[in-house]
């Protein structure tokens, strides 16, 4: 199986993978469509809550499991406006909200950009290049010292899959760190 980009350009990228940050094993997960019992899972989760199974609700759930990655709502709602054009982006919000609440996806904030989504059981950390606005995914794991030092430091319960820690990745760094002895920096 190959793997290809996200559309923000993230995970599963061969720059991670080379990189160690996940395994390939991991990447071929995350990167795998989802059978139709796994939506039907989730969509049986929404009606134990007392929630409807909606035709807009089911397609944004195979949505999620269909394509791997980090997602903007309006590149879910595009998708799903494809198959069922009625379908307005605020239903679409107002569902990410909902299987959010759920536990059934996470999003998270990777630079200036919209908020993306993904689905919360391939949770993870990101970092983001603030110069070529590359992302990485790291492994949740990754920021346990962090927040195992915020609860001890400052009673605080941090949930590093939320936001991106912005720096540079190696290559920007790398050309960064050329700049410098070429200005004699």
């Amino acid at each position: 199986m190959g793997l290809a980009p996200c559309p923000c350009g993230a995970w599963p990228d061969r720059q991670s993978l080379k990189l160690g940050l996940m395994d390939v094993a991991k990447a071929e997960t995350l990167g795998a469509s989802r059978s139709d019992g796994d939506v039907e899972e989730v969509l049986a989760r929404v009606r134990s809550t007392g929630g409807r199974v909606t035709t807009p609700r089911r397609l944004l759930v195979r949505c999620l499991f269909e394509a791997a990655g980090h997602r903007t709502a309006e590149e879910l709602a595009a998708e799903i406006q494809a198959q069922a054009p009625d379908v307005s982006l605020s239903t679409v919000y107002r569902n990410l909200e909902e299987l959010e609440r759920l536990g059934v996806v996470v999003h998270a904030h990777l630079g200036h950009g919209p908020a993306t989504y993904h689905l919360a059981s391939a949770a993870h950390g990101h970092l983001a290049c603030e110069k070529c606005d590359a992302h990485l995914e790291i492994p949740e794991g990754f920021f346990s010292d962090l927040r195992r030092r915020a609860i001890a430091d400052f009673g605080f319960v941090i949930d590093p899959r939320h936001f991106a820690v912005i720096g540079l990745c190696e290559a920007c760094r790398a050309d960064t760190e050329d700049l410098g002895n070429i200005t004699g920096s």
